[in-house]
């Protein structure tokens, strides 16, 4: 599955909201992740936290912001909790408004996963 986080912290609102798509559409005109449009991505989840809990949580280090986004309506696997913990982490190093986007796609799990088999046998 190929997925997509829009993480985007708002000063004057004092929040941060991470909107969770993924492509639904299981056609193989979309097996390539080079065609793969904005379009085919449908929102499946979005979650708020409060700007001072996150600025909280930065300092005890990136599991602790992990904990922190990982709520019963967004909860990421471990690899890509914790980009987005470090994306998190890089966006509030900054005063200002600002967005980032983080794609992810399930192949790339599998074709490590098997890398690192083939590597300890």
């Amino acid at each position: 599955m190929r997925q997509k986080y829009i993480i985007d912290k708002n000063v004057e609102q004092e929040e941060l909201r991470i909107s969770e798509y993924a492509v639904l559409d299981t056609h193989s005109k979309y097996r390539n992740a080079l065609m793969v449009q904005q379009h085919n991505f449908s929102l499946i989840g979005e979650e708020k936290y409060d700007h001072q809990d996150v600025m909280q949580s930065i300092p005890k280090g990136r599991e602790a912001v992990v904990d922190l986004l990982r709520t019963k309506n967004l909860f990421p696997i471990e690899p890509y909790a914790k980009e987005i913990a470090e994306t998190v982490i890089a966006l509030f190093r900054s005063s200002q408004d600002s967005t980032a986007e983080i794609l992810f796609d399930d192949t790339d799990l599998l074709s490590t996963a098997q890398n690192e088999d083939t590597a300890h046998a």
